[in-house]
Order: structure tokens, then C-alpha cells, then sequence
């Protein structure tokens, strides 16, 4: 008789103007697996009607904080690398583990802001469209394809379309606080990323240990891409000691 799959819990945070839908995908063959995994809107993605002008890198923190009763997986994905750091540096016995999908990974100090101006990601920054006041932004129509889904099946760009919503700006300009020594943190590296360029995630995730280091060969969208592939990951990472 084959031994059970390792069951764990996770909990997927999305990243800038995206929201829980774009788990759509990842979601089945995880709980196929044997796994429990929930996906959130941040506050004012997806379906949430928070303001996004009022919304800061704390609320997002206590968003993810506030949907976790038991220990989970954390998997941020692009900005919510930030979100989940800051959530496991704010409770970090609710973090069985830190999964990086693609994602800013701060050091103590460090904001989303200064990583992107650190590694030059001049193709995200200039499809970036701030509004008047500087509070929220948007990704330019015209650049989603190539930015983000390039290697998506065909209606990806149609259906992200319909569901992206304006990004709070504060979240990506409030510095990382400190994670706890020992917390178990993994990084999925995307080779084809346009937004946040592979040299950028190596670079970031330089002195992690090796087997701590995943990678697919897909752009910034792994959970449209190759979202099986994205999940067998995740479930690797799961059976990890």
C-alpha cells in the first residue's frame, strides 16, 4: 500500500492589481493532492471593496493574518512577497513556511520600491500608469500580454483583464520588518519573468540553500502557465522536513 500524501495547508497571496482568481488554476491539483489550500483578496483586490487609495502594507499584513486559524504555507507571489513577509514577521507561528513565487523577497529595511529600482525592471516600470495623486496605479492595457502572460493559454489575457483592479501604492513603499531566524523560507524562480527578471530572483535569493531554490521555465504567470507544474512544486516544498 503507497504511503498518504503529505497533507498541508496553504494559503496564496496574490501580487499587484491581481486578486484569489488568479489561483484559479492551482487551486484543483492542489487539493487533489490531499492538500487544503485558500486563496485571498487583499484589501481592495478582487471582490474586496476597500478603497485602494486607503490601503497600507499593514492592512495586507492583517489580511493574510486574519485567514489563517492553523499553519500554514505562505506563497506570495510577486508583490505579495512583501505582504507575506511582513505577515510572518508579525506572527510567525501561524508560518509553517515562506514560499516565494517569483516574488520580492525584502531584508529588514527593504521595500518593494527599492528592489524594483535596484535591479532596473524597466519593462514593469514603464507599463506602470500612476493616477493623478500617486495613491494607486494600474499595469497599460496594451503591455499585459507581454509583461505578464505571454506564455499563458490563449483568453489568460482576456480574463486577467476583466478582473485586475488598481494597486494601493503604499504597500510597495513600506520598508520589510525582520523575519525569525529559522523560519523555513523556498523561492520558485521563473526563468522567462519579464516583470522581475531572473538575475533579479537569483540575485536576491543568493545565499539561500540550494535545496531551498525551485525553478520553472515560465514567465511572471506560473499559476496560468504551468499551473500543474506550479502545484507539484508547492507539494514538493509540503514534504519538505
Amino acid at each position: 500500500m503507497s504511503e498518504a500524501p503529505h497533507m498541508a495547508r496553504f494559503l496564496l497571496v496574490h501580487g499587484a492589481c491581481h486578486g484569489a482568481w488568479c489561483w484559479r488554476d492551482v487551486l484543483p491539483p492542489l487539493a487533489a493532492a490531499g492538500h487544503v489550500a485558500h486563496a485571498i483578496d487583499l484589501p481592495a483586490a478582487g471582490l474586496d471593496p476597500t478603497p485602494p487609495e486607503t490601503v497600507t502594507l499593514e492592512d495586507c499584513r492583517d489580511a493574510v493574518l486574519s485567514a489563517i486559524d492553523a499553519p500554514v504555507i505562505l506563497v506570495g507571489h510577486s508583490l505579495g512577497g512583501a505582504t507575506v513577509t511582513a505577515a510572518a514577521a508579525a506572527a510567525p507561528a501561524k508560518i509553517a513556511a515562506l514560499v516565494y513565487l517569483t516574488g520580492w523577497a525584502p531584508n529588514e529595511g527593504e521595500s518593494a520600491r527599492d528592489l524594483r529600482a535596484r535591479y532596473g525592471c524597466d519593462d514593469l516600470l514603464s507599463a506602470m500608469v500612476m493616477s493623478a495623486d500617486r495613491k494607486t496605479s494600474t499595469f497599460d492595457a496594451a503591455a499585459l500580454e507581454g509583461l505578464f502572460y505571454h506564455d499563458c493559454p490563449p483568453g489568460t489575457v482576456d480574463y486577467a483583464r476583466a478582473h485586475l483592479t488598481p494597486q494601493p501604492t503604499a504597500p510597495s513603499t513600506a520598508p520589510a520588518a525582520a523575519l525569525p531566524a529559522g523560519l523555513p523560507r523556498h523561492y520558485i524562480r521563473c526563468r522567462a519573468d519579464r516583470a522581475i527578471p531572473i538575475d533579479a530572483q537569483t540575485d536576491m535569493t543568493r545565499d539561500w540553500p540550494a535545496d531551498c531554490i525551485h525553478e520553472m521555465e515560465c514567465g511572471h504567470s506560473p499559476f496560468f502557465a504551468q499551473p500543474e507544474k506550479l502545484a507539484h512544486i508547492l507539494s514538493k516544498i509540503a514534504e519538505t522536513p
